[in-house]
């Protein structure tokens, strides 16, 4: 069993990307600009959009943070969006989810310039990323492609099984793992929810990309020997062993179900931070225009 270390990749990347950003600063380009907007005190958004902005300044990037409280309106977060779609310094922005109820997230999404959505949530995106056009792809499924990548992990012909059907990680997921290209390729099962014979589908697995929300939902019974497993969840689960009071949790019983892989991520550790940096690494794509040019 090998753990794949997302945080020793994340690593990897910055350090890749902050090379690439003293090359072109140094060719007089452009500083590469993130903007994040942040609706509210939720605790996990707070902490992201303070990890991404603290990122960007390791990179060399620019960055900037647009505070908002509970009670905007629709049409003021509509015009901020529409601000940042016309500010020609803006390589890309992010509308940090969840948003308030009162606010339609899929409004939102859809009114930002897919030339500027570097979460890859936008319709055009995603459209062009199901039949396999240059885009920008959602930082969490990026993130896993690329773990998949740069520790060899063979998915050409493979059974992969994805957990979960979320616009975010789940559909994106299996659409990126059976396309035509390396990783990828793969013969792809969806379950959710609703699905019927779980375990013995997961039983089929070569590959399982559990991306639930549901604490330790993957047991020991339902992978076979050689799987390859990726766990996306984060739950925080109250814990007395943990300063904070709290310990984050994946959507896989880790004790059962590392001994039979041949590759696993942990949490916290795996996916996690692959997210960060994919978002990144998509503002650097739209600033260098080597996705939309």
């Amino acid at each position: 069993m090998q753990l794949i270390d997302g945080k020793a990749v994340a690593a990897q990347m910055k350090a890749e990307m902050a090379e690439e950003v003293k090359q072109i600063v140094a060719a007089g380009g452009k500083v590469p600009h993130l903007a994040a907007v942040l609706v509210g005190h939720d605790g996990g958004s707070e902490t992201y959009v303070a990890n991404k902005v603290r990122t960007c300044g390791e990179l060399g990037f620019k960055s900037s943070l647009i505070r908002y409280e509970e009670d905007v309106t629709e049409e003021e977060l509509l015009a901020c969006v529409d601000r940042l779609n016309k500010d020609a310094d803006v390589d890309g922005f992010i509308v940090q989810l969840p948003l308030p109820k009162h606010i339609s997230a899929q409004k939102i999404i859809e009114a930002i310039d897919f030339h500027k959505d570097v979460d890859g949530f936008h319709p055009i995106n995603v459209g062009r990323m199901s039949i396999g056009l240059p885009c920008f792809v959602s930082a969490t499924p990026a993130g896993i492609v690329e773990l998949f990548r740069r520790y060899n992990i063979p998915t050409r012909g493979k059974h992969c099984v994805v957990l979960g059907r979320s616009n975010i990680v789940g559909k994106p997921m299996a659409m990126l793992m059976m396309q035509k290209t390396e990783p990828g390729d793969c013969t792809v099962t969806v379950c959710h929810s609703r699905s019927e014979n779980l375990r013995e589908m997961c039983l089929s697995a070569d590959i399982i990309i559990v991306a639930l929300g549901v604490p330790e939902f993957l047991k020991g019974d339902m992978v076979k020997d050689g799987v390859v497993v990726i766990d996306v969840g984060t739950t925080r689960l109250p814990s007395s062993t943990t300063k904070s009071g709290f310990k984050l949790t994946g959507d896989v019983k880790f004790d059962e179900v590392a001994p039979k892989c041949s590759y696993i991520t942990p949490v916290p550790g795996g996916v996690g931070p692959m997210t960060i940096v994919s978002l990144m690494h998509n503002t650097l794509l739209a600033a260098t225009h080597a996705i939309y040019p």
